[in-house]
């Protein structure tokens, strides 16, 4: 029997099945007791995934063993908190902030390129004096873009204002969450 797995181990001796001129000595049992030790109530989790109402990707968090032993741990949502995952968890946040940091460069870059390039000419077929047939949309500006500059924009990243006549107007393009260009329109009649 293995002291490690059970709480506690009787020891007993047995008599001797020989014969003696004494009587055989009855000993008291002895008892060994092993204690186990305190059962940790909270674990220090790591999250690898997120999950509504708990928290982020690589948040740290205490939560009760139970939770983490039958929940995150089966579902691959959390690892315990150790000195290497908590440094590849700071190497992965490090090249997220890098990549964040240079498409936010790429974008002031091409708000610059947009700025300095001057206006872009929007021809559209004339009515009445300075009326043109139907309005210039985002779609249009897309299409001029990616002809003249060889880029691609999102149309819903664009605001152009109302355009039903002809002259120069001024649309944004929202090219980053915090880079905004302003484009210059020159609305012509053919």
């Amino acid at each position: 029997m293995a002291s490690s797995s059970c709480a506690s181990t009787l020891a007993w001796s047995a008599a001797s099945s020989a014969p003696s001129s004494r009587p055989p000595a009855r000993r008291a049992p002895s008892l060994v007791i092993v204690a186990q030790g305190k059962v940790k109530k909270y674990r220090q989790v790591i999250l690898t995934d997120d999950i509504a109402e708990v928290g982020k990707k690589g948040d740290t968090l205490k939560v009760r063993a139970g939770f983490y032993r039958n929940f995150l741990l089966p579902k691959g949502k959390a690892q315990l908190l150790t000195p290497e995952v908590l440094k590849e968890m700071q190497l992965e946040q490090e090249r997220i902030e890098a990549e964040k940091k240079r498409v936010k460069e790429e974008a002031q870059q091409l708000a610059r390129v947009f700025e300095t390039i001057g206006a872009f000419k929007v021809p559209r077929k004339g009515g009445k004096g300075k009326q043109i047939f139907g309005s210039v949309t985002a779609q249009d500006l897309v299409d001029i873009i990616k002809s003249q500059l060889n880029r691609d924009v999102d149309k819903r990243l664009i605001t152009v204002p109302e355009i039903r006549e002809i002259g120069e107007y001024v649309a944004e393009i929202k090219l980053h969450p915090e880079v905004t260009a302003q484009v210059r329109l020159t609305v012509y009649a053919k």
